[in-house]
């Protein structure tokens, strides 16, 4: 049995009916550019294989059905024109979040059944929330005919994390999940929108990008996210541009001699700096695959890694030796990738010494007493899409 008909079966059994239809959202892994979204910056993702799926089938009575073949429990039965922000519900007021916010975009969703199931790691800093979000937006649009755009889709799953959920994450997450395409990264200005798929053929290089999750959880919603974020704004508003999207890379070290002589606190200054320097090292990496020097890439991703443990202040020890063990066993560059504390790591290596360096890391982890980390290819795929009728 395909994996679509298993989740065709566990819908017909459980909701006593069969699907409409089956979607999938993936998760991702950003190249380069992190905590810059919210900035109104630069970011580089690329969707991963791995997926949320959705067998869903509309409802007309203003009821909605949750359920996930991967969280204990029953079936989560809301109504939809009783959804409020920060309600609670756990890993349900995720696409529960997105139905209201449909609705309170003024499209007539009137309730839906919702089977869910994905292999997104938990926790591992590869947006499985985002997944979530983007393949109920994308059914519902389907099923309901809103006419909806994926750019729209991912900015309605992004409400959805913010107003609902409250965590208030940037774009850059949902995006990747709904606009990614197979073989290429997406280059994305997150203050318009703006979209580039550029070519990110790894293979052809004889190149390999290791995704390690290290297996430490991760929670945005505990506040240090947040605060980053309110530090960010802060140095903008002291600076007196919008976003620190607005300052130039040029003007960083004069920008930071001023925010130090008006006495803006000390992390302030360290945020101002990476993010200013993590837009530029998003230009750098788009420069250097547009001439097809992939492999000259290595050394920004080091640089962007000590920019977020050492400004920033978002990594962890095991991220810390994810890039420390990569890089002494021959890795072209490593970084920590996504919200931090936790979560995951890349690794650009050659595609020969793969192995070798996925070994030394498992062994350092060993030898440091941390739980063996999960490794595995970063493969560019395809973003959200429906994957056919149910049957």
């Amino acid at each position: 049995m395909t994996e679509n008909a298993e989740l065709t079966a566990s819908f017909t059994e459980l909701y006593g009916a069969a699907p409409e239809g089956i979607w999938a959202a993936p998760g991702r892994v950003n190249l380069i550019g992190e905590y810059t979204d919210f900035n109104d910056g630069f970011v580089m993702p690329l969707a991963l294989p791995h997926t949320a799926r959705a067998a869903v089938a509309r409802r007309t009575d203003g009821v909605l059905r949750l359920h996930s073949t991967d969280v204990p429990g029953g079936v989560v039965s809301l109504r939809v024109d009783e959804l409020a922000p920060h309600s609670g519900h756990g890993w349900a007021a995720y696409p529960a979040g997105v139905v209201w916010a449909l609705r309170d975009a003024g499209h007539p969703v009137t309730g839906a059944d919702i089977q869910l199931t994905s292999t997104v790691p938990v926790g591992a800093g590869l947006s499985s929330s985002a997944a979530l979000e983007v393949v109920t937006a994308l059914a519902l649009n389907d099923l309901f005919a809103l006419g909806l755009s994926a750019p729209e889709l991912a900015v309605l799953g992004q409400r959805a994390e913010n107003a609902f959920v409250g965590v208030p994450c940037g774009v850059m997450d949902q995006m990747a999940s709904a606009c990614c395409t197979e073989g290429h990264a997406l280059y994305l200005d997150t203050r318009d929108l703006t979209q580039r798929q550029v070519p990110f053929d790894l293979a052809a290089h004889g190149l390999q990008l290791l995704v390690v999750d290290t297996r430490v959880k991760h929670s945005l919603g505990d506040g240090a996210y947040a605060e980053r974020r309110a530090g960010c704004e802060a140095g903008a508003r002291a600076l007196g541009i919008g976003t620190l999207r607005d300052l130039p890379y040029e003007g960083l070290d004069a920008a930071l001699d001023t925010l130090a002589a008006a006495g803006e606190d000390e992390s302030v200054v360290r945020y101002v700096r990476h993010v200013v320097s993590d837009n530029h090292r998003v230009e750098q990496v788009i420069a250097l695959l547009d001439a097809g020097e992939v492999r000259a890439a290595g050394p920004v991703l080091n640089e962007g890694h000590v920019s977020l443990r050492d400004d920033l202040r978002v990594s962890c020890p095991e991220l810390d030796l994810v890039v420390a063990s990569a890089n002494a066993a021959g890795a072209l560059g490593a970084r920590m990738t996504g919200g931090g504390f936790g979560g995951s790591a890349i690794v650009l290596v050659e595609e020969e010494a793969a192995d070798a360096v996925a070994k030394s890391v498992t062994e350092a982890f060993t030898s440091a007493g941390f739980a063996t980390p999960g490794v595995f290819p970063a493969v560019p795929s395809a973003g959200a899409r429906r994957l056919g009728p149910a049957a």
